[in-house]
């Protein structure tokens, strides 16, 4: 595998032709030599990295990511292939207080910079169309976290995608902790695939992988709590290794929000 990602014998046609199947809205026209922010709205969203200083990982500001020619690297950066927006997240990186495993995550925030942080009330909605390129163990690739309200750092749900190919959902219990997973799907490594995590109601998770649709009450626990999207690779596993990891590829990531 070269630093694209893309697993050999993948063309660009297989992956064109595979969002065509899935029938997705939100995949972009991705041009192979521009930074992901020439394909992705970044304005919304700040990247967090597995480096830094300990406990303190590396953020780029969503002012760093737009454009042509933004900010990427070799966490995260346009496929050459087939225009990818990628995230790599090694087993050994720098992490967050708060967890033992390294990311290359984006997380939500507002167009004028400022955190987003939004009240379960109305309808949210992240919508996403990716492959993972490759993983460990399991990796997490969209979640709805906590925001300000109280004082966990837990997140709502987590998406994670596990090296046999399911797809799960884990649904926190309460701010406290405790989580319940839930097996939504399965598709092997290296294919494309898509997922709507949203809200409605206030009181209830939606997700939608591959067209299939289930519902999850959020426990009332969570109701002071506003909220923000995390997309990427948040890998689940750690080691000494900076060669085992997760990557994952993004062909559309949108967030939409209503009254």
């Amino acid at each position: 595998m070269n630093r694209s990602g893309v697993l050999a014998g993948v063309t660009v046609t297989a992956v064109l032709g595979a969002l065509t199947a899935l029938g997705t809205g939100d995949a972009v026209a991705a041009d192979p030599t521009k930074a992901p922010g020439g394909n992705f709205d970044l304005s919304i969203w700040q990247l967090q990295e597995p480096v830094g200083s300990p406990g303190s990982p590396t953020t780029v500001p969503s002012s760093r990511l737009q454009g042509a020619n933004g900010y990427q690297d070799a966490y995260f950066y346009t496929d050459t292939r087939d225009g990818a927006m990628t995230f790599w997240a090694p087993e050994k990186g720098v992490t967050t207080p708060n967890s033992s495993y390294a990311r290359s995550e984006l997380r939500e925030m507002n167009r004028g910079g400022s955190a987003a942080n939004w009240s379960l009330g109305g309808s949210h909605k992240l919508n996403a169309t990716l492959r993972v390129v490759s993983v460990t163990k399991n990796v997490c690739v969209g979640q709805i976290h906590l925001g300000t309200g109280g004082s966990s750092t837990k997140p709502l749900v987590e998406l994670y995608y596990r090296a046999n190919g399911d797809i799960v959902l884990g649904t926190e219990n309460s701010p406290a902790g405790g989580q319940t997973l839930h097996t939504v799907g399965r598709v092997s490594v290296g294919k494309t695939w898509t997922y709507t995590i949203a809200v409605s109601g206030g009181d209830t998770i939606d997700l939608t992988v591959n067209g299939t649709t289930t519902h999850y009450p959020i426990p009332s626990s969570f109701f002071p709590y506003k909220q923000y999207f995390k997309a990427g690779s948040y890998n689940q596993s750690s080691s000494s290794s900076t060669t085992n990891g997760a990557r994952v590829a993004f062909y559309g990531l949108t967030v939409s929000h209503g009254g």
